[in-house]
């Protein structure tokens, strides 16, 4: 079976950042990680090259597949700021109708600036997938 090539390991999450070129992008990368280290309570930690993943939960797929994934994380894209909202968003259309200007995909919430969003509301939204992670793979 192959393995994810996806992978924590020990780069520097704020070298990462640091060298994002947009200046806002980075400043809102550095929000990002304010958010969800203080929703997680985890540092964060890279995964692969381009993404910061905060705290982790073991998956096990029908076909028999299985391995560890972050509960939350973020990737500063060229495009956007992408959010990986690992439960996904069927169970939060109140949050969502309150956030501002977004789009999604299965699991990503695509931000073009934090100022597009209420950050009360993404944190809440974070706050919960998270909560949501937790309870459904213990």
């Amino acid at each position: 079976m192959a393995e994810l090539k996806t992978q924590k390991n020990d780069a520097s999450v704020e070298a990462f950042l640091s060298g994002v070129e947009n200046e806002k992008k980075r400043q809102d990368s550095f929000a990002i990680l304010k958010l969800m280290q203080d929703v997680t309570g985890d540092k964060g930690q890279m995964w692969g090259d381009s993404i910061i993943g905060f705290g982790s939960y073991h998956y096990i797929y029908a076909s028999g597949r299985e391995g560890d994934w972050f509960l939350v994380g973020f990737s500063p894209r060229k495009q956007s700021l992408t959010l990986y909202i690992m439960s996904g968003f069927d169970e939060y259309d109140g949050l969502l109708s309150k956030l501002g200007k977004y789009k999604t995909g299965k699991s990503c919430l695509y931000v073009n600036k934090l100022e597009d969003v209420d950050m009360d509301t993404l944190r809440e939204l974070v706050d919960q997938s998270v909560q949501h992670m937790i309870e459904t793979n213990p």
